[in-house]
């Protein structure tokens, strides 16, 4: 009995060594499973980084998948929106679920942001519009624009955002590729470019300001008259032939005038500055075509028409002709005052104000040229009967409807009949009328051109504080993240 037990458990312990073999060898083959099983979603997660798999794990992770809304706070104030409507735009802080993670705080499960609350209005409206943008009337807008940038709606949505807003396009400023060419292009045509650019800026805007002032002086009557008596013929007896007379031309010469010596040097500078700038020019077809360089062209053409009018001139008696075309080519010298626009940012708003507001301008003469039709027709018909009357013509009276409508009123013309009067009080009340009607929009243009480049002028740096709660935890992750990629 006691051999058969011993023989049994020999037989049972054989088995039992068999059946543990067997398990190890399952055991084995499962391992070896689970590790190729392992080892194909680590290899497929490695070639689709932004799986379904990742994000569904992500969600979870952040506390999102257990609602469709996500919650965010804004400085106290609490909104909700769906995740497909912030998901319309995934480049965007709102759309990405990993920028946004930085801003998530798991104790209230919401999203905090320590940003402006009416702005948030606007971004949540874009969201849920499919990207209308539209800024707050209390708003600013360089305020607006840094708000746009921290949410990251991109660059291409604030730049239609800009030009809906009326800033002008930024062209890229192209530059000569000769190195002298370069240094000379931004001396002269970029003041704020070096100290040298300042220099020259500020001698150019002198040489302006004294080229007008001689322009205005030279009219005084004191300066005007000495000039003629220096310039009068002088007439003496014939040594030789009784009862004859000599004309003796002046012996001072218009070159010797001090304001022509002046008015000489000005040119030299603006001939000198404009040759400069054409030689350096990087592109000499986009250098005719802006309009500052003509203003610059046109500046200084009255000067050489008058140097050669002066030297082809005869001695003798001046052609009445010559004369009028002097006095026109003069004329237009008064031109040189616009070229202090390119130094001066309020002329460049005036004239972007006067650019924006065309259809006003067209629409006020308009009106003001219907007004003077009727007034001076009915102001003709009132006071034609009148033995004095200065409205002897509807042509006569179109100055005086112009003067009355401006509300200047000269007063070298006015009715003196009780219909004429009438007429005058209504041509003065529709004036007022008519022009009170286009001018707030023009203020207006004005006003908005003139904030918008203070705003732009402002380069203080402002920096928000820092409401990102996770935002060291976000860094370990992405470190985390791209180790395991390497």
């Amino acid at each position: 009995m006691d051999s058969q037990d011993k023989g049994g458990g020999t037989r049972g312990g054989g088995g039992q060594t068999k059946e543990k073999q067997k398990a190890e060898v399952v055991g084995d083959e499962d391992k070896q499973t689970k590790d190729k099983h392992n080892k194909l979603e680590k290899e497929g997660s490695e070639k689709e980084p932004s799986g379904e798999v990742k994000r569904e794990n992500r969600r979870w992770r952040s506390g999102w998948a257990l609602s469709e809304r996500l919650a965010i706070n804004v400085s106290g104030m609490r909104y909700e929106t769906q995740l497909r409507t912030l998901a319309q735009f995934p480049d965007s802080l709102l759309g990405d679920p990993r920028r946004r993670l930085r801003y998530f705080d798991p104790l209230r499960n919401e999203l905090f942001l320590d940003r402006s609350r009416v702005v948030f209005d606007a971004i949540l409206y874009f969201y849920q519009s499919g990207g209308r943008l539209r800024r707050p009337a209390n708003v600013p807008l360089d305020m607006f624009l840094e708000e746009l940038r921290f949410y990251e709606l991109g660059e291409e949505i604030i730049d239609r955002y800009k030009a809906d807003e009326g800033f002008p396009k930024e062209e890229e400023s192209p530059l000569p590729t000769n190195d002298l060419q370069r240094r000379l292009w931004m001396l002269f045509e970029y003041p704020e470019s070096s100290g040298g650019a300042r220099i020259i800026a500020i001698i150019s805007v002198m040489v302006i300001v004294i080229s007008i002032l001689i322009f205005c002086l030279e009219t005084l009557p004191e300066f005007r008259h000495e000039k003629e008596q220096r310039e009068q013929f002088t007439t003496i007896p014939h040594p030789t032939i009784a009862n004859e007379t000599i004309l003796i031309p002046p012996g001072f010469t218009p070159f010797q005038d001090p304001f022509f010596i002046v008015e000489t040097i000005c040119i030299i500078w603006f001939s000198f500055e404009l040759i400069m700038r054409l030689t350096c020019a990087p592109s000499k077809v986009h250098f005719f075509k802006d309009v500052m360089n003509t203003i610059d062209f046109f500046a200084i053409i009255p000067y050489f028409v008058t140097l050669g009018t002066e030297l082809a001139k005869d001695r003798g008696a001046q052609p009445s002709v010559s004369l009028a075309l002097i006095r026109v080519i003069r004329l237009v010298r008064v031109f040189r005052i616009f070229k202090l626009s390119r130094h001066s940012k309020g002329l460049q708003i005036l004239g972007q104000t006067l650019k924006a507001s065309l259809r006003e301008l067209a629409l006020l003469i308009f009106f003001l040229f219907i007004g003077v039709i009727i007034f001076s027709s009915a102001a003709y018909f009132a006071e034609v009967d009148s033995p004095k009357t200065a409205f002897t013509s509807i042509p006569e009276a179109f100055w005086w409807a112009v003067v009355t409508m401006t509300t200047v009123g000269y007063g070298d013309m006015y009715p003196e009949t009780v219909g004429g009067k009438l007429v005058g009080s209504m041509c003065a009340i529709a004036g007022v009328l008519t022009i009170s009607l286009p001018v707030p929009v023009i203020v207006s243009n004005f006003s908005y051109f003139y904030h918008r480049e203070m705003e732009c002028e402002d380069t203080t740096q402002y920096h928000h504080v820092s409401t990102s709660l996770w935002e060291k935890d976000g860094q370990d992750d992405e470190e985390e993240e791209d180790e395991e990629g390497v």
